[in-house]
């Protein structure tokens, strides 16, 4: 089931980089031009400086002689970015309650729908929930947040319009606390990257979570938009830079063709990717594996007739 939802989400990025690698592959002798062409057709699935690192890996074993026939490319870049990826990372232990988790992500990355889904899984795993709706600037978040926490049937923690966000995240933190919450999930304002004074909002109210729960936020999860690839990448690096991103959710993966970003991403940033949002379900959500990742990716694509 979960290969299966991952599969179907990556249909574009699979029709884009593997189904043309093996279009472009077919049988025989490798020759210099089908490397130019690979490397041509890599950077079109936004694998960015991962795919340079790819192709270099590509040259040097077709230099050396132990890459020869066009059908061994195909395993080989298959292993070689399960490798850049490195391995899967293991859940963040729960060992607090609440388990304060800040979510955090440019407007339009899917990051209230993205809290959404967070929530649901959390729920479905036994865990009781609660939303707090710190993006108090815009009236439509807390909105659309509250129709989630409805449809969820959890609590939400919310105020009216222009509160104080910090203020806001510590009633939550203790409103969390005090009713036994497993975990809580704090929504943030859609704040540009590049606005200083907001990075510097964001970083008050880590510090006020700290006050009323130890340790807390126990996780900063970060939403990227897939479908922005390697801009991606630039967003956050600004807010690795402001306060200290612990990992990762890529949304909107069904929607792309470049879903290998998310391989340029885990290089590039050196964070863990620790979600993906594969569909607009609530349910379309995975924990992300790279190894569950390559096989969706390489599983059932086309290939020259």
């Amino acid at each position: 089931m979960v290969l299966d939802r991952l599969f179907a989400g990556l249909r574009k990025t699979r029709e884009t980089l593997v189904s043309g690698l093996r279009q472009l592959m077919g049988r025989g002798e490798l020759d210099a031009d089908q490397l130019d062409r690979l490397e041509e057709l890599l950077y079109t699935a936004d694998l960015g400086p991962a795919a340079a690192s790819l192709v270099s890996a590509l040259r040097e074993a077709f230099r050396k002689g132990t890459l020869k026939r066009a059908e061994e490319v195909e395993p080989f870049v298959k292993a070689r970015l399960l490798a850049l990826m490195g391995g899967a990372e293991p859940p963040v232990p729960l060992a607090a309650r609440p388990h304060v988790v800040l979510v955090v992500g440019v407007n339009g990355s899917g990051k209230t729908t993205s809290i959404a889904k967070l929530a649901a899984l959390h729920k479905r795993e036994g865990r009781k929930v609660m939303l707090a709706a710190c993006d108090t600037f815009r009236a439509a978040a807390v909105e659309q947040l509250t129709i989630w926490a409805d449809r969820l049937d959890v609590p939400i923690v919310k105020g009216k319009s222009g509160a104080d966000p910090s203020g806001l995240a510590f009633d939550a933190a203790d409103a969390a606390a005090k009713e036994g919450i497993d975990v809580l999930l704090v929504d943030t304002a859609g704040r540009l990257h590049t606005q200083k004074n907001l990075m510097a909002e964001l970083e008050k109210v880590r510090r006020v979570l700290g006050k009323r729960v130890s340790g807390a936020p126990h996780e900063t999860l970060l939403i990227l938009d897939g479908t922005t690839g390697q801009n991606a990448i630039a967003q956050a690096r600004q807010f690795q830079a402001s306060v200290a991103v612990s990992g990762l959710m890529v949304t909107k993966l069904d929607g792309t063709a470049r879903g290998g970003a998310v391989v340029s991403i885990r290089e590039q940033l050196g964070l863990p990717v620790r979600f993906v949002g594969v569909g607009e379900s609530v349910e379309d959500i995975e924990r992300f594996d790279p190894a569950a990742f390559v096989e969706a990716l390489f599983q059932g694509a086309s290939s020259a007739a």
